[in-house]
């Protein structure tokens, strides 16, 4: 029994410590369940993909693509992207050089490039401290790496004195000279390159071409004061001229280069020391042909908008997208009071605005191109048709209330109400109102801010401006800004072109108030492109005010649902090149100055060139070779082929005269000028 029982008193123990073994075996399970749980929760957590995992991924996603195509680009033979195309679209035909150059043409006039606005390159050659490192840098062209490494440096040595017009204290900023000035605009982007490389076939070289490179922030005359441009560019026509046997050379200006050159001409011509002294017979011993790419010869509306709002269509579509970015001071940006600070210091720009009031661009209840009707597709099937010398071509259009005269209304019922029904305020001579500007704005300072509520809402009241209202709509918002354009260019007509006010070099860029040079044996031609809808009037709404804030802004939301409608986004579009219209390229050589008239005295033969657009059919055909958009016109075959043979000698009679696509010479029409 005692062994029984000691037995039993030891089996206690064993059954408690057996016991305890089971309880540290649960909990061991217990927190092994735990551990894996936690290791769950924890490839879950790191399994939620975040908007930044996603950013990050999709920015290395990009940078991947973008390294893998530039090493397949350079790692590919120099033809195979051709071979790749000729596959897709068939054999390409030869670029008009080697085609002219199979033909036997070659080099005879020498030629020179006239740059329009922002396409040719500017450098720095004395700046702030915060430029240190840029001398003679690209400031604008290039790849425009400043622009994000430090912007408000850039602005700060790209913006001009706004009492002057010209350099600020402390920087200098002038153009890049030579053919480089201007044949790319920034890597892979030509804009002369294509022409220069064409030339080159027929035998054409750096001493028979010159690119006549000038700022083109600052006002024509300003370019001879400053830099002595003008005079820098009849010295290279001379030794041209006389280098190459005395033949004249044949001048090609594109964009806004075409109303510089218009400048010229009648510099050269006038004593000095206004102009250069050439006498009046200067044009016609050393100039054969001037053929005009994009010619803003009349104004454009786009330039309005620019000074008005620092807009266009582009940006105010940008802005609908993302106005958060550019309406409000997002991270200080200020992004579009920054554009209009730097932009109204550039004088060159007002040479743009509409010239000719009324008379030219239409009223309240009227315009050349009342009718015109945006259906592109439709409209080439029925009006693309080569005219004649003497203009006559048959051209229909359906009738729309679209009306153009009416640049800027303030909204979309303003722009198509009956003029008898839209109730007036004048804005001239109002109340401005107390300043906006406070310490917030001081660095993005425009001349809105001394307008004050009064003054913005006096602008707002007055509802509609045509041509003829805008420059006082201008003087009114931007007095500073005008007041120096007014003692440079003139946006009028002439009553008379004898009167010796009109020897003033305001009046030289504008064809309306200058005559032509006395040059019977000179050629001028208009070439550009069409089928392209290019602004022509904009809807505008008032914003909430603002201190730091544009007041004004393209509404975006004005929208016209019926077919064949030209109101998209706030804008009225026509026939043009996407930036300059129809009409002010071509009507005075349809009309202004075809045959003698006050503005032609010695009947130069002027000549209408127009490039109906087709788009590249594929991504590799690049811009195409057959566009007719303002700048990408410079690579369209027909155009480049059309100023080789000029160049070699022939006539615009032997090019075929005129080349009409569009309704110019039905819309001239309509305009009554006195001839």
């Amino acid at each position: 029994m005692p062994l029984l029982r000691r037995r039993k008193g030891s089996s206690e123990p064993e059954k408690n410590s057996t016991q305890q073994i089971h309880k540290e075996i649960d909990n061991r399970d217990d927190e092994d369940e735990k551990e894996k749980e936690s290791k769950k929760k924890k490839l879950v957590e790191r399994k939620k993909w975040s908007c930044v995992d996603s950013c990050c991924w999709f920015i290395g996603l990009i940078c991947s693509i973008w390294w893998f195509l530039l090493f397949l680009y350079n790692a590919m033979p120099a033809s195979f992207p051709q071979y790749v195309t000729e596959a897709i679209t068939g054999p390409l035909p030869d670029p008009p050089g080697v085609k002219l150059q199979k033909e036997g043409l070659m080099a005879k006039h020498p030629v020179v490039f006239v740059p329009g606005i922002v396409t040719g390159g500017l450098e720095l050659w004395e700046g702030h401290s915060c430029a240190d490192g840029l001398f003679r840098k690209r400031l604008w062209g290039g790849t425009f790496g400043e622009v994000y490494k430090r912007p408000l440096c850039w602005v700060e040595h790209m913006s001009l004195d706004n009492e002057t017009g010209l350099d600020p204290s402390g920087i200098r900023v002038r153009p890049v000279t030579g053919l480089v000035a201007a044949d790319y605009f920034a890597p892979g982007y030509f804009v002369w390159a294509v022409l220069i490389a064409n030339l080159a076939r027929i035998g054409y070289e750096e001493k028979t071409m010159y690119m006549a490179a000038y700022d083109w922030r600052i006002s024509f005359q300003n370019t001879e004061v400053r830099d002595q441009t003008l005079s820098r560019i009849k010295s290279n026509i001379e030794l041209m001229v006389t280098s190459n046997g005395g033949k004249k050379v044949v001048v090609i200006p594109h964009s806004m280069g075409v109303l510089y050159f218009l400048h010229f001409m009648k510099w050269v011509e006038a004593p000095a020391p206004m102009g250069g002294g050439g006498g009046s017979d200067w044009c016609a011993k050393h100039i054969k042909a001037v053929m005009n790419i994009g010619g803003p010869f009349l104004g454009v509306p786009k330039a309005v908008s620019g000074l008005f709002s620092a807009e266009a269509k582009d940006v105010a579509v940008a802005r609908a997208i993302a106005p958060g970015v550019l309406d409000k001071d997002l991270f200080r940006l200020q992004t579009l009071q920054h554009v209009m600070r730097m932009t109204r210091t550039w004088d060159s720009t007002m040479s743009m605005i509409p010239k000719g009031g009324d008379t030219i661009w239409g009223g309240l209840d009227w315009s050349p191109e009342e009718g015109y009707e945006c259906n592109l597709k439709k409209q080439k099937s029925n009006s693309s048709q080569i005219a004649d010398h003497n203009g006559t071509v048959d051209v229909e259009y359906k009738t729309k209330n679209a009306h153009y005269g009416r640049i800027i209304s303030f909204g979309k019922d303003v722009a198509d109400a009956h003029s008898s029904e839209i109730e007036r305020t004048d804005f001239r001579g109002a109340f401005k109102g107390n300043n906006l500007g406070n310490a917030t704005c001081d660095d993005v300072w425009t001349e809105y801010h001394d307008m004050g509520i009064a003054g913005i809402k006096a602008v707002a009241d007055y509802k509609v401006y045509t041509a003829g209202s805008l420059s006082d709509l201008l003087h009114f918002v931007a007095p500073k800004m005008m007041k120096r354009g007014d003692a440079h260019f003139s946006h009028g007509i002439a009553e008379n072109l004898d009167d010796p006010e009109y020897n003033h070099y305001k009046y030289w860029s504008n064809p309306l108030e200058t005559k032509l040079p006395n040059a019977p044996d000179m050629e001028i031609f208009s070439m550009y492109g069409v089928g392209i809808p290019t602004e022509r009037a904009y809807v505008y709404k008032l914003t909430p005010t603002a201190e730091c804030h544009i007041p004004f802004q393209i509404d975006t939301h004005a929208e016209s649902g019926n077919e064949g409608s030209c109101l998209k986004g706030g804008v009225y579009t026509v026939d043009g090149d996407e930036t300059v219209p129809v009409l002010s390229a071509g009507f005075m050589c349809a009309k202004g100055w075809r045959g003698k008239t006050r503005f032609n005295p010695s009947g130069i033969q002027t000549y209408i060139r127009e490039y109906d657009h087709a788009p590249p059919s594929n991504l590799l055909e690049g811009r195409g070779t057959q566009s007719g958009a303002h700048v990408d016109i410079m690579g369209n075959f027909a155009l480049i082929e059309d100023i080789i043979r000029v160049a070699a000698g022939a006539t615009g009679e032997e090019l075929g005269g005129d080349q009409v696509h569009s309704g110019i010479f039905e819309w001239s029409e309509k305009i009554k000028l006195r001839l």
